[in-house]
């Protein structure tokens, strides 16, 4: 009963200390080759290995086969004459092959094959090397072998517990050197080499783990005894990957490196078998042999055969994270573990083969989750070199976990590790319950530090830190000034009053403008507020000017208009002293803003916060002192300043600062009269401020009364009657009208030379006296004036009557300049029954003689005409009809007598030829009257030239007294004579 004890005793140590999983995917592999199948089932081969894509198996009779990926027989080649194959070694990544056969008559023989070279006496691979190895000659059977990459070095073990290292070049065949490097009496039962600057053998007997250094430094010197505890036959291995040397012993698995022994993981029962497949080390448990002494209740359970006694187990164990990949309890003993393909291979001894396939890192993760395994998960995604994204999924995993369990703390704790890649909604909403408020701060907290956090965050966090009342942290936080959004912070402390700090954090962030409308809007610090604005630079300090402006003079006129002048008249020097601080608030003040950050959310137990408003307000005011001292240290540093050049900025136009100005009219003028003192304003500017200084000016003196309202009216006049005032006249003109400032209408119209509307003006409102008053004075030089005077004369009885006798000056202007027709003034006195005939007898009279007097003159003038035609007309029809008698007997040229050759002319004028230089045959015109004929030709070619010029006439008709007159002397000239075809 005692070992049956001990075997359950064994299995539950297993199952405490490892958690057994089901990592593989186990399929047997059919082999369809019937050849292969019979070599795996016959016990004819006896050693096997794999690399390069192939297996190698060496059988009893000598022969090496070679196996593709479909277990085929791809090649078949006589190895050794004698003995067989014991062992066998594929070199990885090339083609050569290591065969040992074993016959206890002689020497073991070793060979080294070159597959990819074939002999040409035998067809197969080309053997580059040959030899016996020495055992001292006594016969006993190898029980290890091992050998370097390279062939340069390899170890036979015996059985007598002797070791043979064997050096030389055996791939060329240039010689090999044997060497005993042990003896002992305790068989060997393992070999192997680990590579390195010291190239150092481990020794593996039934009892003890030795070293020794074989090249490198060390070498020479003599085996050294690592520990006293050996090992059985194949239970010695080496980890490729890393190195070490892994050793498999009844009651634990062990690593031996460079520095001797390594960690060790307890798995109890016996071994037969180690090997290494990537992270796993593959164990085969032998059958037990005591299967007699099992209790027989236990065979009832489990059939009446001792079968499951004499199976062997497979194991896959992942030491590092310590659980069973893959367990398994095989029917039969198992022969050998190989690996090649990717996948591990187990063959047992009644010829079957299992191919052990590693399931996903995915399939692998599901499966843990299925058994809330979730920190195994986290430490076999780390292993496999997971991203994080995959790794934050795991946390996230396990933190829903843990949030269900309520383990709220150390879900928290995943959470943040995996804030990376989780949306914060779906934390935030886990923790939104009172009692977990920590945790949701911790969290919030966290992605402001990641630079994660949204809007939302920073408002839900501030509400956190009120519900608690935490003012420290809450200052703390607004002080950091870092990850978090600063529109959303400032916002929640002016809501919850907590102005000052609203104030310090807008100014560590360079945020002016918030700062100005903090003071402003809600502390109603508008002086602070100003002097605020002083400090700034003139960028931005015009914004806020222009923003809060009429504010300011609303609560500071003084002070902000002198703001308003050194800004528009370019002399703005932002003060050089330190920036207004808030007085920092008292503890009780701080409660304050907190309780009513605190209303946003309601609680239970939340205090009402009129009350505790109420306890603090003497500690909300300013420290006076403290603000005295400032103010004179202020006014030092301005003093200093004020020596050093202003800036360099734009100066605005003056127009923009007019809206600050509204409800503020003996600010405004101040503004404008100190912006008209500066004479480099432009020009445009000068008008807009004329404008509405003179606009102003007409306000004040229409609200105004007695000596008041003159003063502003003189001042107005003053203004529109400089020289260097530049106003729009009309824009003059309407605000007079609109003020009712008739000084200012008529001045401006003088200036602008618009005497036709004074009169008119004054015709409007029916002031006579001034009427005539300006007739008289500006008739003279704008002749208009009369005939409208005439209109207004004649209008209503009243008119007439306070006009006098200036009518009749009137109507004697007309008549002497021409002004009117007299059908005109007809017309225009019939307009109202208000003129007499008495009253135009006279005009009437004058006019009728002096139109009979120009009607006589125009009629002899027209006879005389027309007589002179007559004669003309008369003369050309001689001259073209009748011949021509020439008796002038001297030349009108030379006065000499006349003689052959002579020239004679209609115009009854003779030359000598001689004398009138003709050239050619070019006609000749008489000498003396030839300037009068080109005046002439030059006349009427100047009235064919002016009758295209129709401006020409229409300016003569304009500027003409008599219209008649003009169109006649037109006609006459042939300006409206029908064209002629050439």
């Amino acid at each position: 009963k005692a070992p049956a004890s001990n075997f359950s005793a064994s299995l539950l140590t297993i199952r405490l200390k490892w958690k057994t999983f089901n990592f593989f995917d186990v399929s047997e592999v059919k082999l369809a080759d019937s050849e292969s199948s019979s070599i795996f089932h016959s016990a004819e081969f006896n050693c096997i290995c794999s690399g390069s894509e192939n297996l190698f198996l060496g059988s009893s009779d000598g022969q090496v086969r070679i196996l593709s990926s479909t277990f085929k027989i791809v090649r078949t080649f006589h190895a050794h004459d004698s003995g067989s194959i014991t062992h066998i070694k594929q070199i990885e990544g090339t083609s050569l092959l290591v065969t040992i056969s074993e016959d206890l008559s002689n020497e073991p023989e070793l060979k080294v094959w070159a597959l990819d070279k074939p002999d040409k006496k035998t067809g197969g691979p080309k053997c580059l090397s040959s030899l016996n190895i020495s055992n001292g000659r006594k016969q006993f059977p190898i029980s290890a072998f091992a050998a370097l990459d390279n062939l340069s070095q390899l170890a036979v073990g015996f059985g007598n517990g002797s070791v043979t290292v064997i050096r030389g070049d055996l791939i060329n065949d240039r010689g090999a050197k044997q060497r005993t490097v042990f003896e002992s009496e305790e068989p060997i039962t393992g070999v192997e080499f680990r590579g390195g600057p010291t190239t150092t053998l481990y020794l593996a007997t039934t009892g003890r783990i030795l070293t020794l250094a074989i090249s490198g430094r060390g070498q020479g010197q003599p085996v050294k005894n690592l520990e006293d505890h050996g090992c059985g036959l194949g239970c010695m291995t080496v980890d490729i990957d890393s190195g070490d040397i892994v050793v498999a012993r009844d009651d634990a698995i062990y690593y031996y490196g460079v520095n001797g022994r390594g960690p060790s993981y307890a798995y109890e029962g016996s071994k037969q078998l180690v090997s290494i497949f990537g992270d796993f080390v593959a164990l085969v448990t032998p059958p037990k042999s005591n299967a007699a002494s099992k209790p027989s209740i236990l065979r009832r359970f489990v059939g009446g055969a001792d079968d499951i006694y004499k199976s062997s187990t497979f194991a896959l164990l992942e030491t590092d994270l310590k659980y069973v990949a893959h367990t398994v309890t095989l029917a039969s003993q198992v022969r050998t573990v190989f690996a090649e393909w990717g996948d591990l291979f187990l063959l047992t001894l009644d010829g079957k083969l299992f191919r052990y396939h590693e399931k996903t890192l995915n399939q692998k993760l599901e499966i843990l989750y299925q058994r809330d395994l979730y920190v195994l998960a986290i430490n076999l995604a780390q292993k496999t070199g997971v991203d994080t994204a995959q790794r934050n999924i795991i946390l996230r995993k396990y933190g829903d976990y843990l949030h269900k369990k309520g383990d709220y703390d150390t879900a928290m704790q995943q959470y943040l590790k995996a804030i990376d890649n989780t949306e914060p909604s779906q934390v935030i909403r886990k923790f939104l319950d009172s009692q977990r408020i920590n945790n949701l701060i911790e969290y919030l907290e966290e992605l402001h530090e990641h630079d994660k956090a949204t809007v939302d965050h920073t408002t839900l966090l501030l509400n956190c830190y009120a519900k608690l009342k935490d003012t420290e942290k809450l200052e703390n936080f607004i002080k950091s000034g870092t990850n978090f959004d600063l529109e959303t912070a400032i916002t929640m402390c002016r809501q919850g009053g907590y102005y000052d700090q609203a104030v310090v954090l807008s100014k560590k962030h360079g945020e002016h403008d918030r700062v100005v409308d903090i003071l402003i809007e809600d502390s109603k610090k508008y002086d602070e507020a100003l002097d605020y604005i002083c400090r700034l630079d003139p960028d931005v300090a015009y914004p806020n000017l222009m923003r809060y402006g009429r504010v300011l003079l609303e609560h500071c006129p003084d002070q902000a208009t002198q703001l308003f002048i050194e800004y528009y008249t370019g002399k703005y020097r932002p003060k050089k002293d330190i920036p207004f601080a808030p007085t920092p608030a008292t503890p009780g003040g701080a409660a304050s803003a907190v309780q009513n950050l605190a209303s946003f959310i309601p609680l239970p137990y939340r205090q009402n916060p009129a009350a505790l408003s109420r306890r603090n307000t003497a500690a909300l005011s300013p420290a006076t002192e403290e603000n005295q001292q400032l103010a004179l240290a202020s006014g030092e540093a301005t003093a200093a300043a004020e020596t050093e050049p202003p800036p360099e900025y734009t100066v605005p136009k003056p127009r923009t600062a007019f809206s600050s100005f509204v409800d503020h009219p003996e600010q405004f003028i101040i503004f404008l009269e100190a912006c008209l003192r500066e004479g480099d304003i432009d020009e445009r500017h000068k008008v807009d401020l004329h404008t509405t200084l003179f606009e102003i000016y007409l306000d004040l003196a229409a609200s105004k009364t007695g000596r008041e309202k003159g003063d502003w009216e003189a001042k107005a006049k003053t203004l529109i009657d400089g020289k260097d005032i530049s106003m729009d006249a009309s824009n003059v003109l309407l605000l007079s009208h609109l003020s009712n400032f008739q000084d200012g209408t008529v001045l401006v119209r003088e200036q602008q030379g618009l005497r036709f509307d004074i009169f008119r003006s004054y015709a409007s409102v029916g002031d006579t006296t001034s009427a005539v008053r300006a007739l008289r004075k500006y008739g003279p030089e704008e002749p208009q004036l009369y005939p409208a005077a005439l209109a207004y004369f004649t209008s209503s009885p009243k008119i007439l009557e306070e006009a006098g006798s200036e009518l009749d000056a009137v109507l004697k202007k007309i008549d002497e300049d021409g002004l009117m027709a007299p059908l005109q003034v007809i017309q225009t006195l019939s307009t109202n029954a208000v003129a007499t005939m008495g009253m135009v007898k006279k005009y009437l009279s004058d006019t009728i003689e002096r139109e009979r007097k120009e009607i006589s003159n125009n009629r002899r003038l027209i006879e005389s005409y027309r007589s002179e035609t007559d004669a003309k007309r008369k003369e050309m029809d001689e001259l073209g009809n009748k011949s021509a008698v020439f008796q002038a007997r001297r030349c009108s040229a030379c006065g000499g007598s006349l003689d052959l050759p002579t020239v004679h002319f209609l115009c009854k004028h003779s030359f000598h030829q001689r004398c009138l230089n003709q050239v050619g045959d070019r006609d000749v015109e008489c000498p003396k009257c030839a300037p009068t004929n080109n005046n002439i030709r030059a006349f009427r070619k100047a009235q064919e030239d002016s009758s295209d010029r129709h401006e020409m006439f229409q300016d003569a008709l304009q500027r003409s007294r008599d219209k008649f007159a003009t169109i006649s002397e037109f006609f006459g000239r042939g300006v409206m004579a029908a064209p002629t075809a050439d």
